[in-house]
């Protein structure tokens, strides 16, 4: 009999409840996250042989504790806020919300939802997560400083500066403006720490990128080769996605990434809506890519341009972008965990299959299926590469 271990995870503590296979309850128990709380909260689970612990937000909040416990040799499964809040509403209590409560949840969602995902503490994986996170910080960090940079300027230039501006041509810009008050000094003053910051920010990207690029090349991933995925996109990626053979097939990995529409028909009414759900990340890394695409005259411009043509609007002609790119990524994925299985630690072997280097997905099903549902293919053409 397995018991389900529930857990509302903190910084600082953590609610527990067990629940057997009838959702009976156990064990509850609330403990600290230090050293010794840990233990002791291990040490009440240790009673049932049989276990599996139920982690709400392991990609969150929840993560320091999940990968705890599989470095620990336990198993766990992360279960999904959204759905812990799902079981939550409807329970009786009136959608009240306590510790308790969000443990009782989450351990119910987990004993009727079988194929939720099983949390596993890859080294090589986490380090590629916490990089990109940091990656994306910077690119904000950029961001911030850079519109700080442009107001200033807009008070010291007239019309202000050009929207891509590099800390080079911000020195340039400044550099015949003479200090003739004393708002005019500190604003030049101000501009001179902005573009200060900004090269240091500069300096850490670019190493960033280099550490990153270095560390998915020794994974053996080819992601790179894409159009519009650089080396923070594709550590985003595997980090993410983790084993892809977790998804079924590339329906359910566009589902996941937001990328599938959703079912919204109504009688003899078929049609679908843009998913807010699925991991906004990889969504965010799908966006740009498709972005990168438009820009340049690559198939995937083509294959927008033909989608307008047939009468999308622009905004439909991009999600269809997406998730034609979702399916290219999911093949691409699969094709480099195959090679790296094959090749074992020994190193890498043979060349991409399925697809070329910036190509898409070979099978002509509607790009924007909505998942789910099973795919058929008969008498494949080839689609555009990207």
């Amino acid at each position: 009999m397995t018991v389900i271990i529930g857990m509302d995870p903190h910084k600082r503590s953590a609610t527990i409840e067990a629940i057997d296979p009838t959702g009976r309850i156990l064990l509850t128990g609330r403990y600290s996250t230090d050293n010794a709380g840990y233990s002791e909260m291990l040490t009440a689970a240790q009673r049932f042989t049989d276990r599996v612990w139920a982690v709400e937000g392991c990609n969150g909040i929840g993560r320091h504790l999940a990968h705890r416990l599989v470095h620990d040799g336990e198993s766990v499964i992360d279960v999904p806020a959204k759905l812990s809040a799902q079981v939550r509403v409807f329970a009786t209590g009136n959608g009240r919300k306590t510790d308790p409560v969000d443990a009782h949840s989450v351990a119910l969602a987990a004993l009727h939802s079988p194929n939720l995902r099983r949390v596993q503490a890859d080294p090589d994986l986490i380090a590629l997560g916490m990089l990109a996170d940091r990656r994306d910080e910077l690119g904000r960090a950029r961001t911030e400083t850079l519109g700080r940079l442009h107001r200033l300027l807009l008070e010291l230039i007239p019309g202000g500066a050009k929207v891509f501006l590099s800390a080079r041509q911000a020195r340039e810009l400044i550099a015949p403006i003479a200090p003739s008050d004393a708002a005019v000094r500190v604003r030049l003053r101000l501009v001179v720490e902005l573009i200060d910051d900004l090269e240091t920010i500069d300096r850490k990207i670019r190493t960033a990128d280099k550490e990153l690029r270095q560390l998915v090349i020794e994974r053996g991933c080819t992601l790179m080769d894409l159009h519009g995925i650089g080396p923070s996109s594709a550590a985003r990626l595997l980090a993410d996605v983790g084993d892809i053979r977790r998804f079924r097939d590339r329906d359910r990995f566009a589902s996941w990434n937001g990328t599938a529409p959703l079912d919204a028909s109504s009688g003899d009414q078929k049609r679908h809506r843009l998913s807010r759900a699925g991991n906004r990340k990889i969504n965010r890394v799908l966006h740009i890519m498709a972005i990168v695409q438009l820009r340049n005259r690559t198939p995937g411009r083509a294959y927008y341009d033909l989608r307008k043509t047939g009468g999308k609007t622009s905004m439909e002609a991009l999600r269809a972008l997406k998730r034609r790119l979702s399916n290219v990524i999911y093949t691409r994925m699969l094709a480099d965990q195959r090679r790296r299985e094959l090749a074992g630690p020994g190193g890498q072997s043979g060349t991409t299959p399925g697809s070329s280097a910036t190509g898409f997905n070979p099978h002509t099903d509607p790009s924007d299926k909505p998942h789910p549902g099973p795919v058929i293919q008969a008498n494949p053409a080839p689609t555009p590469t990207s």
